[in-house]
């Protein structure tokens, strides 16, 4: 029997329902779940396509922490924003960010799925050590990596992550930059590092959508641009990479992200933004990575 295309046999609506997180409701037929740790969102039923059958996403790992340089003729790098991967609200209906561009929502089955909401790297606080690199968050089948850690002092080098780390300003060099996106998603999960100045400024970290900036004359270089997604209701930045030290004048934050800057002592990124730490030098403290966030949006009615 074939579909006769009259109203009165069309398939009733059914939606998704869930638990899990902080709940909220926006844009009046939407429900938003937000992990800021550990949870397990539980998928009570699945609707139909008529109605909701698949969620929409934000996943971010936590940030890099920044570098602590020894001197100041060698100073320490901004750690890289977490990784950030998102869906293109095909089903949520909001404006997301350019990564979540042509990005399908993902089906889902009744079952619970386990949340990890990744922690920021921790600055070990040692003169010449770089960052430490942010944890993994996880849904489902997305894994997004944590941020690398800024450079400290050649040859420690940044570490590589969702997006890398800046590398050390010094004399010759402060080593090589982090590499972003790592392990490789489509599309990237984040950028570069900036590299550190041949004399003392250190490069910025990687941010979501725009690598980390170079070292330049008496500059650190500033943290690489966040993204911004409306996917809780509100347009939140998130992602930005953390500033790379300098003298006199210290690398800015990822603008839009939540990531450190480096203005004299390293300021830590921004919780659940997955912002990196900014880099620093004795006696200072390098700036630690903030922390991830998941967030879970369907259509409820």
């Amino acid at each position: 029997m074939t579909d006769s295309g009259l109203q009165d046999e069309a398939p009733t609506p059914q939606f998704l329902t869930a638990t899990g997180g902080t709940i909220t409701t926006v844009c009046t037929d939407y429900k938003v779940h937000t992990f800021t740790g550990p949870g397990t969102f539980t998928v009570c039923s699945v609707g139909n396509p008529a109605g909701s059958d698949s969620i929409d996403y934000l996943v971010i790992a936590g940030g890099g922490a920044g570098g602590r340089g020894p001197n100041g003729a060698n100073m320490g790098a901004g750690g890289g924003a977490g990784g950030y991967r998102e869906s293109s609200g095909t089903v949520g209906s909001f404006s997301a960010s350019p990564l979540g561009a042509c990005v399908a929502a993902l089906p889902v089955s009744v079952t619970g799925y386990p949340i990890t909401v990744g922690a920021g790297g921790v600055s070990p606080n040692v003169i010449g050590c770089r960052g430490d690199t942010g944890s993994n968050s996880i849904f489902s089948s997305i894994t997004s990596a944590g941020g690398g850690g800024g450079g400290a002092q050649a040859p420690t080098n940044a570490t590589n992550g969702g997006s890398g780390g800046g590398s050390a300003g010094g004399i010759p060099c402060g080593g090589t930059v982090g590499v972003g996106n790592t392990p490789p998603v489509s599309p990237p999960q984040g950028n570069p590092g900036g590299l550190g100045g041949g004399s003392s400024p250190a490069g910025g970290g990687g941010g979501a959508t725009a690598a980390g900036g170079n070292g330049t004359g008496p500059t650190g270089g500033p943290g690489g641009a966040g993204a911004t997604s409306s996917i809780n209701g509100t347009p939140t930045g998130r992602g930005g990479g953390g500033g790379g030290n300098g003298t006199p004048t210290c690398g800015t934050a990822g603008p839009g992200g939540g990531g450190g800057s480096g203005s004299p002592g390293g300021s830590n990124g921004t919780v659940n933004t997955g912002g990196g730490g900014a880099g620093t030098h004795n006696p200072y403290v390098a700036g630690n990575g903030g922390s991830g966030v998941v967030i879970i949006r369907y259509k409820f009615q």
